[in-house]
């Protein structure tokens, strides 16, 4: 997780009316007030697994079950049945066979493609097609000598990309905790983060707001809100419009909108500077912002650099003999569990 805190500094007992139009107008002038362009910049961020050119076509092993990582409802790579030294040779006169776990697959199906090469190949990966795939090919090494067996098995997973959140947590100098106007400052605070980055389809998300009594030093008691909020790009499916360039990823939008946000707080601290009149009651302390990045899966899938070593930062459905409950990181131990993808343990 990364962490950021720009800054430290203003405090004290405000002398302004409770909520008073000041504190409005204190965020609506920080929202609608124009911004210098940020400076560009890019992060790394967790990706998942691509599929290169290099890795569109997989090959067996007769030594072992070869993994392979298919992105949910996404066409596949073409599974071969033959290994990387068979890819090189002549074959006479090969015949390939395919099971599955639903059984033997046949040519013709319309969501699973089989070669005339033997090359299996999904146009739609749904999570009930994860599971041990095999390949039985028969062939003669030359025209005179006798026929060659083989059997090549693969493991096919549905993976899905994280879903990475940014999480903020902020604290402004509030009226008495019992009072409405807190209530009221919050309401419009988060009006005004959500419609900071509703065009780049991210969503703001209230996780926990509360008021506390804080002892100052070499000074008295004085009211603080806490306020913990996340910032998530919305769902392909959730976007009116959907976007294919390459600055709407997910991650570059969560960047653009992680920006603004900063900027929005850092510009509520000059809006004060610049203030004549007194404070109002209910203001940002500056200095409180700071920022977590979050990685999080969806039930049934989870992270495992050891078991996929090849696709690292993915959230892979869950092996038997193991789930996932809710939006954690990691699938858990659960000896009952039988198949692929459980959200419960049984």
């Amino acid at each position: 997780m990364e962490a950021s805190t720009p800054g430290r500094a203003r405090r004290g007992r405000a002398a302004g009316a409770p909520l008073s139009r000041a504190a409005v107008v204190l965020l609506l002038s920080a929202f609608v007030r124009p911004a210098s362009p940020a400076a560009g910049y890019f992060i790394r961020l967790p990706r998942g697994f691509r599929l290169t050119q290099d890795s569109l076509k997989i090959v067996g092993s007769s030594d072992y079950p070869v993994k392979v990582y298919v992105l949910l409802h996404q066409k596949s790579p073409h599974v071969l049945c033959v290994t990387q030294r068979l890819r090189n040779s002549e074959l006479i006169d090969p015949s390939f066979q395919w099971y599955g776990p639903k059984g033997k697959i046949i040519s013709g199906n319309s969501t699973i493609q089989l070669t005339s090469t033997g090359s299996l190949v999904f146009q739609n990966f749904e999570e009930s097609m994860t599971g041990v795939y095999t390949c039985f090919l028969e062939y003669k090494p030359t025209v005179d000598e006798g026929a060659a067996n083989l059997q090549l098995k693969y493991v096919i997973y549905a993976y899905r990309e994280p879903r990475f959140y940014y999480q903020f947590t902020a604290r402004y100098h509030a009226a008495p905790c019992n009072s409405i106007y807190n209530i009221s400052f919050e309401k419009k605070l988060l009006q005004i983060l959500r419609k900071l980055v509703l065009e780049l389809s991210c969503e703001v998300s209230l996780l926990k707001s509360e008021c506390h009594h804080v002892k100052m030093q070499k000074a008295g008691l004085q009211n603080e809100l806490f306020f913990t909020f996340s910032v998530s790009s919305l769902d392909t499916e959730k976007v009116p419009k959907p976007c294919i360039d390459h600055s709407c990823e997910p991650s570059r939008r969560l960047l653009k909108a992680k920006n603004l946000i900063e900027r929005f707080f850092n510009q509520q601290i000059e809006v004060l500077g610049r203030r004549a009149e007194p404070l109002p009651e209910i203001y940002y302390i500056e200095g409180t912002l700071q920022m977590v990045w979050v990685n999080r899966c969806f039930p049934g899938y989870g992270i495992n650099t050891l078991k996929h070593p090849k696709c690292p930062e993915c959230c892979v459905l869950c092996s038997p003999g193991s789930y996932n409950p809710r939006d954690g990181t990691h699938c858990l131990r659960c000896n009952s569990s039988l198949a692929y993808g459980a959200k419960a343990c049984g």
